[in-house]
């Protein structure tokens, strides 16, 4: 139904072009520097290890799950699990990923509050992102307004998790630069450049996420806000 609202369109449709031209840059630069290879010859894999020894972090374990661009920290388990292309490639992609993740595994080890904040925010989010929705029609139906207020606040979590997300992930590339660069994973201007290509096309995701979260919320608003006029 909200597909064929000219107002859901106006909302939802720069959001979505956005999503989908980040999603492409990343893949266009992910596609292209996947094909280089460092000329250390480290794998992904082989860049945490190296990274590890001369950085001075706990160990960490590693684990390879399947999937393409399936990389990620768990701050539960504590370990990092890696993608076969990025856990065996020896590409500049590669380990920047690997060392992006990495970035979060030490972000954790010192207490990065940004990190800590984003994890106590996900059993909201994930609560307020499905019971949201549901406020808000019951509201707007049984033409109770306080009711649908509620729910854009229960949804705003998602914008609110998308802006504490940015932190965090800006921050675990600036250490995937250094990390990268500190360790002699990579070596050149070139590497360099890819390295920068990869997390900065990363970046543009979760810049769109928040942009789509910001917008899906300004739609909501305006639909409760409509209904309140209504009355």
């Amino acid at each position: 139904m909200f597909y064929l609202n000219p107002q859901y369109l106006f909302y939802m449709l720069p959001a979505i072009l956005a999503m989908l031209a980040a999603q492409l840059y990343v893949k266009a630069a992910y596609r292209k520097w996947g094909q280089v290879p460092t000329s250390s010859g480290a794998t992904g894999l082989d860049a945490i290890r190296r990274i590890l020894k001369v950085s001075g972090m706990r160990d960490i374990p590693v684990q390879q799950v399947p999937g393409q661009l399936t990389d990620h920290y768990d701050p539960r388990k504590k370990e990092l699990r890696l993608s076969p292309s990025v856990y065996r490639g020896n590409s500049i992609a590669s380990v920047a990923i690997a060392a992006h993740e990495l970035g979060h595994a030490q972000q954790d080890q010192e207490g990065y509050f940004p990190l800590q904040l984003r994890s106590m925010l996900v059993p909201a989010v994930n609560i307020g992102s499905t019971l949201g929705w549901i406020l808000i029609m019951v509201g707007l139906l049984l033409d109770f307004i306080g009711i649908a207020w509620l729910g854009v606040f229960a949804f705003s979590g998602g914008a609110v998790f998308a802006l504490a997300t940015l932190p965090v992930e800006l921050n675990a590339s600036a250490r995937a630069k250094k990390l990268l660069q500190n360790s002699g994973v990579i070596l050149t201007t070139k590497e360099r450049q890819g390295v920068n290509n990869v997390l900065n096309a990363a970046a543009l995701t979760y810049i769109a996420s928040l942009f789509t979260a910001v917008m899906q919320l300004l739609y909501w608003i305006s639909i409760v806000s409509g209904g309140r006029r209504r009355r």
